[in-house]
């Protein structure tokens, strides 16, 4: 049995596409797992205040029309941040896009939703480590049941902790708790969620564009304009926040 020591929020999203910066959340469902093992789950639509792309909806079958009274992100966000309080965070795929995007709505309404302290475990990174197939093949393959519900949030999250405690007792290699975990899947130490940046040696790196490879202080000292450029850009805006606390701390200290 996995062995928690705080709750572990399992999140999945369904979104109007997957454009970090400019697509929005529309569905939210989180499997809240408690230490002693019961589970709580909440589940709403999102009004994403921008239209649904027919061809998202053909993927999760979520249309206008059943967004029209939904609350916006903005109305259903403390809620759902209470939800979360204290927990870890978990998901498929989640932290390249569930988390990212999450941490991006709150942020674009101004609230702040605490990563500090928080471990983040993505159960596709076992799965692509074992077996290398998808969330649907993943609940057939560890759980022997078909996910009848594909796309739909809940039903997915659902399976994502069948498939994550399925693989727990599979992979002795895995421990028994989420730090076990996390450093058997070897998960990078993330600086901004849409990797535009990481860490090399302890110090922040480019990882695109013209400055790919350069230290980020040495560009913000060297070329300030670029700090500018990005600022203003159609970057996420968890990708500003970050580099302007890197701005911040080196550029701006005192003394």
């Amino acid at each position: 049995m996995l062995q928690l020591t705080k709750p572990l929020a399992v999140i999945d999203l369904e979104t109007t596409g997957i454009n970090l910066g400019s697509d929005r959340i529309i569905e939210i469902a989180i499997v809240k797992i408690m230490p002693d093992g019961k589970k709580i789950s909440k589940r709403k639509l999102i009004n994403p205040e921008m239209p649904v792309p027919p061809a998202s909806t053909e993927v999760h079958g979520i249309t206008n029309e059943m967004l029209k009274d939904a609350p916006t992100f903005k109305q259903a966000a403390n809620e759902l941040k209470q939800f979360m309080d204290n927990c870890d965070l978990a998901g498929y795929n989640s932290n390249r896009f569930d988390i990212p995007m999450l941490v991006e709505e709150f942020l674009r309404i101004g609230m702040d939703f605490d990563m500090k302290g928080r471990k983040m475990l993505d159960v596709q990174k076992i799965f692509h480590l074992m077996e290398q197939r998808t969330l649907s093949a993943a609940y057939k393959f560890y759980c022997n049941k078909n996910l009848d519900s594909a796309h739909s949030a809940e039903a997915d999250a659902s399976a994502t902790w069948e498939v994550l405690e399925a693989q727990v007792q599979r992979y002795p290699q895995l421990g028994t708790n989420i730090d076990t975990i996390i450093k058997f899947t070897g998960e990078e130490n993330v600086v901004d969620f849409a990797r535009r940046f990481i860490m090399e040696n302890g110090i922040e790196i480019f990882n695109f564009g013209k400055h790919k490879g350069r230290p980020v202080v040495d560009v913000l000292k060297t070329e300030p304009q670029y700090y500018d450029w990005m600022m203003k850009g159609d970057f996420p805006m968890h990708t500003k926040q970050k580099l302007a606390e890197i701005y911040n701390r080196t550029l701006l200290k005192k003394g």
